[in-house]
């Protein structure tokens, strides 16, 4: 197949304001952060993370493929992927780049490729995965505020997402968009011959391709995030606890009280924290 027969991603426009994407859950949970390519190639772009910046501003970003793909010019490029999704508005945004790009664009799924980093590998006119790899495919999933006028709006405003969504999907699978719809609906995991028989990739990477760190480069806030959600712990009530924990007095306070006060938050997290973690050992 070919890139330029997918269709085109909508743009979020004015729903940025209203919603925020964010992580399945299940896919933060199930995502193994250490897989990574075996080697990297010469035109090569890795998308080893969280889809858009994240909670620490971490993410891959749009802006930051761009940049890497003006770099690589119009040679064929590989694309490597690890992520458990994020930012969907994100996901299309860079799933753009890469179909308008000039060149062959090979993705090999290395490990999972969830929400919108499946978007994302849609683009590739080669998609390889790895045997033990998974694609995840789910409904537009944000997190709206607002009264109940605005949380009505948010739902209307997703359904061309949602249908654009479809659209992508079926174009590279060859399923059909209905069926596509129903499988957003449920949630679908596919591993990686599963991928390949529904239409989704072309072929299964060799076992040499993948590699795995033992401990993977990430910070402590997010090994520490990623350990209290396999707990159970909600994601609001783990930003709160990070905040607590990390958190510093600013430059302009005065005196020690604000400082005691981290001080107290501090080790009131903690306590929180050892607890949760005593919870997920037993």
């Amino acid at each position: 197949m070919t890139i330029r027969k997918l269709p085109a991603a909508p743009s979020a426009g004015l729903l940025l304001p209203l919603v925020r994407s964010e992580i399945s859950g299940r896919a933060e949970q199930r995502w193994n952060e250490g897989v990574r390519a075996a080697a990297d190639e010469e035109s090569s772009i890795s998308i080893l993370g969280v889809i858009g910046s994240d909670f620490w501003d971490e993410g891959v970003t749009a802006k930051r493929i761009s940049a890497a793909l003006r770099a690589i010019g119009p040679r064929d490029v590989v694309v490597n992927i690890n992520s458990p999704g994020g930012d969907v508005f994100e996901g299309l945004a860079i799933y753009s780049l890469l179909r308008e790009h000039k060149g062959h664009v090979t993705v090999k799924v290395l490990g999972l490729a969830a929400s919108a980093a499946s978007v994302i590998a849609m683009a590739a006119d080669d998609l390889l995965i790895a045997r033990a790899g998974f694609l995840m495919i789910h409904n537009t999933w944000v997190g709206a505020a607002g009264d109940r006028h605005a949380l009505r709006e948010a739902a209307d405003l997703l359904e061309p997402f949602d249908a654009a969504l479809a659209d992508i999907y079926a174009a590279r699978s060859g399923v059909s968009a209905a069926e596509i719809s129903a499988m957003l609906d449920k949630e679908t995991w596919m591993g990686g011959s599963e991928a390949i028989a529904a239409g989704f990739a072309d072929g299964l990477l060799s076992s040499d391709a993948v590699a795995e760190d033992e401990q993977p480069q990430a910070s402590a806030l997010r090994r520490l995030d990623a350990a209290l959600a396999k707990s159970g712990m909600p994601r609001s009530e783990r930003r709160r606890l990070c905040n607590q924990l990390f958190a510093k007095p600013g430059a302009g306070d005065e005196g020690m009280p604000r400082a005691a006060e981290t001080e107290a938050d501090g080790l009131s997290a903690l306590r929180v924290l050892a607890a949760q973690m005593s919870l997920f050992r037993a």
